[in-house]
């Protein structure tokens, strides 16, 4: 049966070798790109008072949402997190977080409109979406340890990999599912294809594309863990040690954590059903 086997890991491990002899400069251009702007939001975050960055949080969640609750339940969050002594971990993840929400977001939405349009490349695209999906995650860690070593740029790569079909997915189901009759009345009325995607695909996607936005924060901090086992610094470092040494203590108390982070960024971005 070996004789017959068809080499797929062994023509992998060819392009990878073709890939880091002939690439190996773009692949450092890109990782020192990347390093220069996780540094810089990780400047952002980590500078200030930890109590601007809860009233800057506690501010825009009072702005996006209108509740009350909602806004003292995301302070209350950040002070046990603080209280717990976590609080540089944690920026480090939002870090990792919103870095890679950027790239996923600037990605997936203009790509989903597109295949939107397109519905027979939609259905070409749409196994590789499943594939991105449904491939385990420990699997993107090789070519990108390859490529880009271990460190915050790997576990960046390795998440937006992981979490940009969600967006895709989501904008595409949107703009999709405009009713026809908004179409066929703007089109009535003149608009051009540009103002028709701007004046009516997109207001009327945009729920869809906020919940695109919601799973992607959601899915990028899913991949803290494993963007630890890559040396990605953040809450994912605790997990893996409580792992390592079997500290349950350390690791239901950075566990903990991470849901309450999870929950603070869900009720954050949570879409308000209009009445």
């Amino acid at each position: 049966m070996t004789k017959t086997k068809i080499p797929v890991g062994r023509e992998a491990g060819r392009a990878f070798d073709w890939l880091t002899l002939h690439a190996s400069d773009f692949f450092d251009a890109v990782a020192s790109g990347l390093e220069g702007m996780i540094e810089g939001v990780k400047w952002v975050l980590l500078t200030p008072h930890p109590f601007v960055i809860v009233l800057a949080f506690a501010a825009l969640a009072h702005l996006l949402q209108r509740n009350w609750p909602t806004t003292l339940g995301i302070v209350a969050g950040f002070l046990f997190i603080l209280n717990q002594g976590y609080w540089t971990e944690t920026m480090e993840s939002l870090t990792l977080v919103l870095t890679a929400c950027v790239f996923c977001m600037a990605i997936g939405v203009p790509i989903g409109i597109a295949l939107a349009h397109r519905p027979r490349l939609y259905e070409w695209v749409r196994p590789l979406l499943d594939l991105m999906q449904t491939l385990p995650t420990y699997v993107y860690l090789i070519p990108v340890i390859v490529f880009f070593g271990v460190g915050m740029v790997a576990g960046l790569i390795a998440t937006v990999v992981f979490v940009l079909p969600a967006p895709i997915r989501l904008t595409q189901l949107g703009i999709a599912s405009t009713p026809r009759t908004l179409i066929e009345a703007a089109t009535a009325f003149g608009a051009t294809p540009r103002q028709l995607l701007w004046k009516v695909e997109l207001p009327s996607a945009l729920p869809q594309i906020m919940t695109g936005l919601n799973q992607t924060i959601m899915l990028s901090l899913s991949m803290v863990v494993i963007a630890g086992l890559v040396g990605a610094d953040g809450l994912g470092v605790p997990v893996v040690r409580a792992l390592n040494t079997v500290n349950a203590s350390l690791g239901f108390e950075s566990g903990l954590v991470v849901v309450v982070v999870a929950v603070m960024l869900d009720r954050l971005l949570r879409v308000r059903r209009k009445t």
